[in-house]
C-alpha cells in the first residue's frame, strides 16, 4: 500500500501541476478538483499503510482512499481531457469508496478506544 500511495501523490502532483501551468480554463477546475481529492487520498492511504496497530479495517481503508481518490481523479481527467461526460457517472463511485475509508477509519478508531470510566 506503501507504494501504491506514493505513486498516487505522486500522479497527482502532476496532474495539479499540469492543471496550473498547461491547461486551459475550461479544464484546470476539473483538473485542479481531481488532483486535490487525490492527493488528499493518498496521504490517508499512506497514513494506513504506517497506523500503528495493523488493523485489518486500516488496511482496507487504506486501499479504498486510494483507489477512491484515483478513480475519482481518472474520472475528472477524461472529462476534462477527453470529453468523455460518460465518465461522470464514474466519479461518485470514486466519492464513495473514499466516503467508506473515512467511516472505516473512524470505526476502526471508535473500537481502539478504551471505555469511558
Amino acid at each position: 500500500m506503501t507504494v501504491f500511495a506514493a505513486l498516487n501523490g505522486a500522479l497527482a502532483v502532476a496532474l495539479g501541476a499540469f492543471a496550473a501551468h498547461g491547461a486551459g480554463p475550461q479544464v484546470k477546475s476539473l483538473l485542479t478538483t481531481g488532483a486535490h481529492y487525490q492527493l488528499v487520498h493518498a496521504v490517508v492511504a499512506l497514513a494506513c499503510a504506517v497506523w500503528p496497530a495493523r488493523d485489518r479495517l486500516i488496511v482496507i481503508a487504506g486501499w479504498l482512499a486510494g483507489a477512491g481518490g484515483l478513480i475519482f481523479s481518472l474520472a475528472l481527467s477524461a472529462i476534462a481531457l477527453l470529453s468523455l461526460s460518460a465518465m461522470g457517472a464514474v466519479a461518485p463511485l470514486g466519492g464513495l469508496l473514499m466516503i467508506a475509508a473515512w467511516l472505516l477509519i473512524g470505526y476502526a478508531a471508535l473500537r481502539t478506544q478504551p471505555p469511558l470510566a
